[in-house]
């Protein structure tokens, strides 16, 4: 029987130059396999603990060699000689191992990084690609074809993200009406490229963010949204048709004492009911279909009133509200906050409950969104994940730097190798329930 034979873990950078986890895990068969764990910007206050060392003398604090030492001393001597394909029982062992409701103690870099690691070995010593050894995990009861998923693709960045007047924190293409995964790459790709000319024509900053959009000074918010829809034109597609567009604003980061605050343009105080008026003028302006975290995690009322509202004309995506928690989200599906999640690996900190969370969207009739964090890596498990779950759409980033292209690769690979076992998520890609 294939076991465990070690686990270790290694301090590593991510994309923004911050140090994170990286965890191989080798097999008593000479198989290895690594994962890296990814790192959030803007973060929900109820998220599974990112373990920081907060020694100011190295990396202004966010070393990680506390987590690191909680994989090789605590983690791996609990693990050695059990079998990879026990993926439960191995991040239940490490959830009770941390001992706490949110992964403070170990960290859930620590716990994630293990996680990721042990499922790849599995889909390794199975002899599957990681997509379909996950489809198993998940155990879907329908198994028809594989879902390539939708890709929302950040062009232009604003909030807590850039340092622009722009108070929103992503705008993103979305082709759901081209016919395949590598068609709805190349719709993108050539909207991003066409963008950037419209930019620099206008004498406008085009350097990138964190995710790889555009970060430019503009005149207002409304101004992203209508230069995007003028580079879909240009680009030679049709704006709600071919790609429509999908928005993170994540309202959390300018939530303040009860009101959201759009500091960054100039735009005001604007109370919840402000807030919901602007989404449905935006929403009937624009060939919007998606918007994610509209609301602050703390406004309850006005998450109530945004689904109320347009909840049955958009999909509404809860990040900050959910943070891939079983147990939040289940209070959110009694409530009706919404109508789609935002799927986030570290944000719950194993596989498993991932996988749970996933499932639970599907049987509530929610959709589900796999996304990245914007401190990323090269490591391209989310793109497998997105497949194997059918979750049919991915949030990842922009249409350059390497560790978002990674993912696009990835999926780029799997469409190749499924052939006419899949098809592309964009086409049944549905707003709301």
């Amino acid at each position: 029987m294939t076991k465990i034979e070690s686990v270790s873990a290694l301090e590593i950078l991510d994309s923004r130059g911050n140090p994170t986890v990286s965890v191989t895990v080798k097999l008593n068969n000479g198989i290895t396999a690594s994962a890296c764990v990814p790192s959030g910007a803007s973060t929900g206050t109820r998220e599974a603990v990112e373990l920081r060392d907060k020694d100011p003398k190295r990396y202004g604090g966010k070393g990680v060699l506390q987590a690191v030492a909680n994989v090789n001393k605590v983690i791996a001597p609990k693990l050695k000689g059990k079998s990879p394909a026990a993926q439960r029982e191995i991040d239940d062992l490490m959830r009770s191992l941390d001992g706490t409701e949110n992964k403070g103690k170990l960290g859930a870099n620590a716990i994630l990084g293990v996680s990721m690691a042990v499922c790849r070995a599995a889909a390794l010593d199975a002899g599957l690609p990681l997509y379909a050894y996950i489809r198993q995990l998940y155990g879907a009861k329908e198994r028809g074809p594989y879902v390539l998923p939708a890709p929302m693709m950040n062009v232009i960045n604003g909030g807590a993200h850039a340092t622009n007047n722009v108070d929103f924190q992503e705008f993103m293409l979305f082709p759901i009406g081209a016919p395949t995964f590598a068609e709805a790459l190349r719709y993108g790709a050539e909207t991003f490229h066409t963008l950037k000319k419209i930019l620099q024509k206008r004498g406008l900053v085009t350097s990138v963010g964190d995710e790889g959009g555009f970060a430019p000074n503009l005149k207002d918010n409304t101004q992203a949204v209508e230069v995007i829809v003028k580079a879909i034109a240009e680009a030679g597609y049709v704006p709600g048709k071919d790609i429509a567009i999908a928005l993170d604003p994540a309202a959390s980061e300018f939530y303040e004492d009860g009101v959201y605050v759009l500091h960054k343009s100039g735009g005001g105080k604007k109370t919840a009911k402000a807030m919901i008026a602007l989404w449905t003028k935006w929403a009937d302006k624009y060939p919007i279909v998606s918007i994610e975290d509209g609301m602050a995690e703390q406004d309850k009322e006005g998450w109530l009133g945004l689904t109320k509202a347009l909840g049955k004309k958009l999909q509404l995506v809860g990040d900050d509200v959910f943070v891939t928690n079983p147990k939040i989200f289940a209070d959110g599906i009694r409530d009706g906050v919404g109508n789609a999640i935002l799927v986030k690996l570290n944000q719950i900190g194993t596989v498993t409950e991932t996988l749970e969370t996933i499932a639970m969207a599907a049987k509530a009739g929610y959709n589900a969104v796999i996304s990245h964090r914007s401190g990323e890596t090269e490591d391209a498990f989310i793109a497998d994940l997105a497949v194997g779950t059918n979750a049919g759409q991915i949030k990842t980033g922009s249409l350059c730097r390497s560790e978002r292209i990674a993912k696009y690769n990835r999926l780029l690979e799997i469409e190749a190798e499924l052939g006419k076992k899949a098809r592309y998520g964009g086409s049944m890609f549905k707003a709301g329930k």
